[in-house]
């Protein structure tokens, strides 16, 4: 198995596999999400070339994908919103079609990597959507840069990175990947996984006081199987003001792909919906 698709797959295999595997599959698409030339371009900021496509009309809306994915992962989302929205997708640094000569890399590195996309698009908001690490970065985004964000969902992100926030089993599967990583190659592409693994045993370092400067409000998202503790994330949903929570039965880590339709729904839903304050005993 190459040594990107692999690292692709290293939260999602390990929560609920039969479910990933079986239900995983891209759909069909005339568009090549993640190597549309007609939709992509390079924004030479910070560094490095970051690689971008854009998709639809209307309010601006930033998907970001997860460690050691690329555009394409979103591809189940990128056609249901670019219906509604003005779809902004990228390859995070170090991954995809975004270079990046640096010896490491951090969450804070790449959330300013986002804010200045935005920046060069001439805009001051967006909603945002993040999967694993692409919910750490949208948690960071919200928090860094306040006002870039209108509202924010994030699924099957993490906070620090220790057994209170991730399965046993993820920091396993992490070690034997890098130790099977030393046979391969060691080029560019082995050097960035490096890089990505290193990321997901150090980082991210999110205080809750941190998660209490985000004013926008925000779904917090989580498979009730996920790498990541149901129990973390209700701590994420708990620590933001305006915040709204939704585990799914039978779900790892790749709530957007297994659940892809009503993922996209009720995120829809979600951006759609003005705050309000919800009592316990309100049956609406």
């Amino acid at each position: 198995m190459k040594t990107k698709f692999r690292l692709i797959l290293v939260c999602c295999i390990i929560a609920c596999p039969s479910l990933v595997f079986s239900q995983a599959a891209k759909p069909k698409a005339e568009i090549k999400y993640g190597e549309n030339a007609a939709a992509g371009k390079y924004l030479n900021a910070r560094g490095f070339k970051m690689y971008y496509e854009i998709y639809g009309k209307g309010e601006p809306l930033l998907l970001i994908h997860g460690n050691g994915g690329s555009i394409s992962s979103m591809a189940n989302q990128i056609p249901y919103f670019s219906r509604y929205f003005k779809v902004i997708v990228a390859d995070s640094r170090a991954q995809g079609k975004s270079t990046d000569i640096k010896d490491s890399i951090s969450y804070e590195m790449m959330t300013d990597d986002y804010n200045a996309l935005l920046d060069s698009l001439h805009l001051d908001s967006a909603y945002v959507i993040g999967w694993s690490d692409g919910g750490n970065n949208g948690l960071l985004l919200a928090i860094r840069h306040p006002e870039k964000v209108k509202k924010l969902a994030v699924t099957g992100a993490n906070l620090r990175p220790d057994t209170t926030a991730v399965i046993t089993e993820g920091f396993t599967f992490i070690s034997a990947f890098k130790e099977s990583l030393q046979k391969e190659k060691q080029d560019e592409n082995t050097k960035n996984t490096h890089k990505l693994l290193h990321l997901m045993e150090a980082e991210p370092n999110i205080s809750t006081t941190l998660l209490h400067k985000i004013q926008c409000p925000a779904l917090v998202i989580s498979g009730d199987h996920d790498v990541i503790k149901p129990s973390h994330s209700i701590e994420i949903y708990e620590n933001i003001q305006q915040a709204y929570l939704w585990i799914l039965p039978a779900s790892g880590h790749g709530t957007c792909v297994v659940y892809k339709d009503e993922f996209n729904k009720k995120v829809h839903d979600f951006f759609k919906m003005p705050y309000r304050k919800i009592n316990w005993i309100d049956w609406e």
